[in-house]
């Protein structure tokens, strides 16, 4: 009866046992789970039709131009902005890259934080002291806000109704608009265009990828209004979210005004 009582008793111990050392080993390995959302470096796209790649001779201009041309050039063909408006604008508002805000936080165009903005953000001496800027971890990133800032704003609006290649009027209307104080800002963008000939690069396309974007047809398409969600879409086409993704090539649920989204 004793042998019996011993042999349950060191049963019941190594169980314990056993399961305490279960239970410390998941403790540790969750302590050393450490999840990141590393935010991936936009790709830089080819150009076409360009004759000759730009000779820079050490200039920081030319060498900023011949960096973001195929960026701006991207950013026109997906939401209508000039590309030589937005080159401009980059080369006054970071001083060609050079300005503290784009050294800091690769705010090339000056956006101010704003109510909404829920990225990272620097403070910084402009109209006054210590204001909000947007933050961004790549200058390209800040290209890409900068469209979406025109494109999402009704005060720029009036702007695509202008033809692509009308610089002048982009450049006078963005002051209508509020976009600078400066009352020399029409003239001081449309004197970087011509010293640059930066006019070349609203006639350029991007490289199309070897995976072609679905043909549009009236019916087929949605094209995404302010406010709108990937779920409210698929709410109103009875389309799950997935599928939405799937057909759209959409990597995240992220959407911009203006946006085409096939609905089949």
């Amino acid at each position: 009866m004793n042998l019996r009582l011993l042999i349950a008793s060191i049963v019941t111990s190594l169980l314990l046992v056993s399961c305490g050392s279960s239970k410390k080993v998941v403790n540790n390995t969750n302590k050393n789970v450490i999840i990141e959302h590393e935010e991936k470096k936009p790709d830089v796209p080819q150009l076409e039709q360009i004759e000759k790649p730009l000779k820079t001779n050490g200039n920081h201009t030319l060498a900023y131009i011949h960096k973001f041309a195929p960026i701006a050039v991207r950013e026109m063909n997906e939401y209508g902005i000039p590309a030589s408006i937005t080159l401009a604008q980059g080369v006054l508002e970071s001083g060609s890259g050079r300005s503290p805000l784009a050294i800091r936080s690769n705010n090339h165009f000056g956006i101010k934080c704003h109510r909404g903005w829920k990225g990272k953000s620097v403070t910084h001496d402009d109209d006054e002291k210590g204001e909000c800027f947007r933050k961004y971890k790549y200058p390209e990133t800040s290209y890409e806000d900068h469209s979406k800032f025109l494109v999402s704003r009704k005060r720029y609006a009036g702007l695509f109704r202008l033809r692509k290649t009308d610089y002048k009027g982009w450049a006078y209307g963005l002051k209508r608009a509020g976009y600078a104080t400066d009352r020399r800002y029409p003239q001081k963008l449309i004197g970087i265009i011509k010293k640059y000939n930066l006019t070349r690069y609203d006639r350029v396309k991007t490289k199309k990828n070897k995976v072609s974007k679905p043909t549009y047809s009236t019916g087929n398409y949605y094209k995404v209004q302010k406010g709108d969600t990937l779920y409210s879409i698929s709410r109103k086409f009875k389309i799950s979210v997935d599928q939405l993704k799937e057909v759209n090539g959409l990597k995240s649920n992220a959407l911009s005004i203006g946006q085409h989204l096939l609905i089949n």
